[in-house]
Formats: C-alpha cells, structure tokens, sequence
C-alpha cells in the first residue's frame, strides 16, 4: 500500500491548538489588577490539579501558561498623583454633550461594559495626561473630549 494512503494516528488531524496571544507592549496593572491575575492564576492551578479528563486538563495548562506569563511581567502602574488622568485614573469627561465615566487600567482588568478600559484603548490613551478643563482631540476632531474631573481608582473596587 502507498504511504500516501496511510494514516499514522487520529492526532495528525487534529486542530492545533495555539497559545493564546500575549498583548503587545508592558503589562501596566493597577493594585487591583494585579490581585485579579493572582486570583486567577490560584484558580486554574487548583482546576488543573482536579481536572480528571487529558484534554480538558491540557487547555486548562494552555490558559494557566498564558496568566503565569501575565503575572510574571505584571508592572505595577504608580497610583496617579496630582490631577493628570493616568493609569489607574477614574476619569468624569464629556463626549458629544454625554457626560462619562471610565476607569483606566491594564489590559487584563478591561471590562468596557464596566467602565474599565485598557490604557491602550484610543480613548484612555487621548485621555493620559489630560487634566480637567482640559479639551482634547478625539477621532479627528478638535477638542472633542472635555476632561470634568480625575481621581484615584479606590482599592476596594
């Protein structure tokens, strides 16, 4: 029989399976990110520990490899001081006459339902270094954003 009408096993035809892509950039984290990834990071090492079934223990390896990575090159964003809106700002703007509130931080803590966007996201990174009474350019047009007020996110969020 032809080699090429072999199969050798079942695994050669399975989907690869990738890691899963680390974001570009420093890993910034507030206080309260950083205490999300070692949360995290606690939970898939006890699911990997209990998890009886091989493949489902593999992907579960595959997202712990990911957050270990996460936590190892977590850098502690200094917790803002003064006025200037920064990573871990909490940030009061208005936007197209709708007045908003947003909290910047890393890009594991994003929940943009939540009002938590990544530092890299085009609004928190036109928003960084804004005082309020400043008016900054947003998506092209001229002083768009106007910045109402900054503070320091709370720990206890």
């Amino acid at each position: 029989m032809s080699v090429a009408f072999r199969r050798e096993s079942d695994e050669e035809h399975k989907e690869p399976r990738f890691e899963l892509p680390i974001p570009p950039g420093p890993n910034l984290v507030t206080v309260r990110g950083l205490k999300l990834i070692d949360a995290r990071v606690a939970e898939l090492e006890a699911a990997v520990a209990a998890e009886p079934d091989d493949a489902a223990r593999e992907a579960l390896r595959r997202d712990l490899r990911y957050w270990h990575t996460r936590q190892t090159t977590a850098e502690l964003a200094p917790v803002p001081g003064g006025d200037a809106v920064a990573i871990g700002s909490r940030v009061r703007f208005r936007l197209n006459g709708r007045e908003r509130r947003i909290d910047i931080v890393g890009a594991d803590e994003a929940d943009p339902a939540a009002g938590r966007i990544a530092f890299q996201a085009p609004l928190a990174a036109t928003l960084i270094g804004a005082e309020p009474g400043e008016r900054v350019d947003f998506n092209g047009k001229p002083e768009a954003i106007e910045v109402i007020a900054t503070q320091a996110i709370p720990e206890t969020e």
